[in-house]
């Protein structure tokens, strides 16, 4: 388009790069594991890590945006984009940029939903009906609500959230078209408890496998199906291993760049300024791109042997409801965020 790639992805294969060209390239650098080390020559070298494949919309943008900061810059800041997972998991690289051994991560709300739940609550099953929806929250109220949430485990998001899209199921022998085709299915979900509830409250029986092994899972029948975003099924060629996707468009997912809070802060405020400009110059080619592609996506995936189906969702938003799902998270995000979400979201429990 580990865990999600919708954060996820520890290796994988190489990515397509078909419609998608790199739109620029980080000059060679050499990158030094800590900002302080730089600073002496008025220069700055830091580090990205993201686990989605490089030929994936938001590495392109991440990689054109540094680009473009290197050379407004004059050369004083240098960034390095690590796709591929490089520097690890989503797990492994969050825990190396809180410490700030890494400067950066771009990864799913949901990774980061581990360490401060409330980054997370964009996830909530069909709380988006479309993209209108999405950005006039994650652009308002909510995304300054997330946005708030990092800042209080000392880490800080700079610019505004990528679009890592609608997430759809697939299955290697049937469409889904109801609940009742969901149960018992062995379906891989990523290792976070939104995923995993959900799932089990539609009688599935969710199981969690890492992006980089998804494929070899779905070949090997361990898990029957999966979900994604139609980006990261085409950027893994789960088409090869997967015959039926289902268009549940069940959750909505972003990508972050999540920042260590006094790594970021080391630099000086113009650099600051320019960086974050640009990054949001670029989340915006980045959001048309992934619009694009959805676009064309089902009549490519179509050429490549998969079948398509719509869905209705009220039935599958029912039977959540009476599994009690809705209930237990708005207990668990609290009422503030709760609230903040159905604003947008309209009624959810």
């Amino acid at each position: 388009m580990n865990q999600t790639l919708n954060g996820e992805m520890a290796t994988t294969q190489a990515g397509r790069r078909g419609a998608l060209k790199v739109m620029a390239s980080v000059a060679a650098a050499s990158v030094v594991p800590s900002i302080a080390l730089a600073q002496g020559a008025g220069k700055f070298n830091l580090k990205i890590a993201i686990t989605l494949p490089e030929s994936h919309p938001t590495p392109v943008a991440l990689k054109a945006a540094c680009a473009e900061i290197l050379k407004e810059s004059n050369g004083r800041l240098n960034i390095e984009v690590y796709p591929s997972g490089q520097l690890g998991s989503d797990t492994d690289t969050l825990s190396q940029v809180r410490s700030g051994a890494i400067d950066f991560v771009c990864t799913a709300g949901s990774i980061y939903g581990n360490l401060t739940p409330t980054a997370a609550i964009n996830s909530i099953a069909f709380a988006f009906p479309d993209y209108a929806t999405v950005w006039k929250a994650m652009d308002g109220d909510l995304g300054n609500h997330i946005r708030g949430a990092f800042d209080k485990v000392n880490l800080v998001q700079v610019g505004h959230v990528f679009d890592h899209g609608f997430r759809q199921i697939t299955h290697s022998t049937k469409p889904i078209n109801s609940p009742k085709d969901l149960a018992g299915m062995k379906i891989r979900v990523p290792a976070t408890p939104l995923w995993t509830s959900m799932f089990k409250g539609l009688d599935a029986s969710p199981a969690t496998v890492p992006i980089g092994e998804l494929y070899t899972a779905l070949q090997t029948k361990v898990v029957d199906g999966q979900e994604n975003a139609l980006p990261t099924i085409d950027a893994v060629k789960l088409y090869e291993v997967q015959k039926y996707c289902s268009l549940t468009s069940h959750m909505w997912e972003y990508f972050a760049l999540v920042g260590n809070k006094k790594n970021w802060n080391a630099l000086p405020e113009d650099l600051r300024a320019l960086a974050t400009k640009i990054i949001d110059a670029n989340v915006s080619k980045q959001r048309n791109v992934h619009d694009v592609l959805n676009a064309s996506l089902e009549t490519k995936l179509k050429g490549q042997g998969m079948q398509f189906n719509r869905v209705d969702t009220k039935p599958f938003r029912e039977a959540l409801q009476k599994a009690g799902y809705f209930a237990e998270w708005q207990k668990k995000f609290g009422p503030e965020t709760w609230t903040i979400l159905e604003k947008y979201a309209g009624k959810m429990a």
